[in-house]
Parts: structure tokens; C-alpha cells; sequence
């Protein structure tokens, strides 16, 4: 995979993951009105913090599946297709069903945007998977451009929300749904053509 489309990738994969941050994002934001710089840094950092560390998780475990039983190597594409596709879907359902309904105001205390911040990765969790055949530095340049996009698209979410609420909130996750099935499809092609 050259350089461009590398970026691009991952780039598309932070946008489509961090979906769900930007909602709770903007239902933050709409939560505390007069939240300060820093303390939306702090929120946006941890979610593209957890958003980095999950696909690394993911991409330890199935890189050293791969490692040892190189026979799951052309199953990748498969694989990957499979748990985008899953994940993009459930996105898209979870948007459309929840697009006129108010959404909770979560609470931000600082257990509150841990369990927050888990529960937004947890399917960054398996982007791990869909790049096994990365190498590592790859795969650590993929983490961090998904956390700097995770980060930016939650900075965005934060004021939105402090401006406009949660009305974005369904579009945002139809949106990240789309994307990651978009992904899943391209990586499936290209893994079946090399």
C-alpha cells in the first residue's frame, strides 16, 4: 500500500470510529455550556487516546496470531470486511433508529469520561484486526493519525455541542457508519487482489 493511500485509510478510519465521540462530544458540550479550552483538550484527549490504544490491542493480538499461524493470513480481508461491516452497520442502525430522540447528558466527571472513552474505542478495538498486516511502525502511525482525527473531530463536537446540542448526534453516526463499511469493502478488494 503506498503512502497516499495509507493516510488516507487511516485517516477514514479515524473519521469513521471517532463517530460515536463526536457524540458524546457534542452531548458534552451541550452538558456544560461554559467548559473551558483545557478542559475540552482534556476530553478530546482521552477519547483519541483510547482511540490509539484500542487498535493496538488489536493489532498485538492478531499480529502475533499471524505471527504463529500465518495460515489466518488470507482470511484478513475476510475478517476485516466482516468486523467493519458489523461495526458500520450497527452504527447505522443505532443512528437512524436514534435520530429523534434526545440523548442523554452524560456526566464528565473524570470516571465518567474514562467509562465514556472506552465505551466510544471499544470498537477501535478490532480496527487492530483489519490491520494486521501492517508493520509496526504502520501500525503506530495509523493509532496516532486516528487519534489526532479522533481528537479534532471531538474538539469540533464540543463546541458544536456547547452551540447547537445534540441534533448532529444520529447524522455523525450514520456518517462513521458508512465510512467504516466503505473501509471494510476497500480493504476486502485490495486484500483479494494482492
Amino acid at each position: 500500500m503506498d503512502l497516499p493511500v495509507f493516510i488516507l485509510n487511516s485517516v477514514l478510519l479515524g473519521v469513521g470510529l471517532a463517530m460515536d465521540a463526536f457524540s458524546v462530544s457534542l452531548a458534552n458540550g451541550l452538558n456544560e455550556p461554559k467548559m473551558r479550552l483545557g478542559r475540552m483538550c482534556v476530553i478530546a484527549g482521552v477519547f483519541g487516546a483510547f482511540q490509539a490504544i484500542m487498535p493496538m490491542i488489536g493489532w498485538v493480538i492478531v499480529h502475533t496470531a499471524v505471527h504463529y499461524f500465518s495460515v489466518i493470513d488470507r482470511f484478513i480481508p475476510w475478517i476485516a470486511l466482516a468486523l467493519l461491516a458489523f461495526i458500520g452497520g450497527k452504527m447505522l442502525y443505532e443512528g437512524i433508529k436514534n435520530r429523534h430522540s434526545e440523548a442523554e447528558k452524560p456526566a464528565v466527571g473524570f470516571w465518567g469520561l474514562i467509562v465514556q472513552g472506552v465505551a466510544t474505542s471499544i470498537d477501535a478495538l478490532s480496527v487492530g484486526f483489519t490491520i494486521a498486516d501492517y508493520d509496526l511502525s504502520r501500525a503506530i502511525t495509523a493509532a496516532l493519525i486516528i487519534a489526532a482525527v479522533t481528537f479534532v473531530i471531538c474538539m469540533i463536537g464540543l463546541v458544536l455541542g456547547k452551540k447547537v446540542g445534540t441534533k448532529l448526534a444520529w447524522k455523525a453516526s450514520v456518517l462513521g457508519g458508512v465510512i467504516l463499511i466503505a473501509i471494510g469493502i476497500e480493504i476486502f478488494i485490495s486484500g483479494l487482489i494482492k
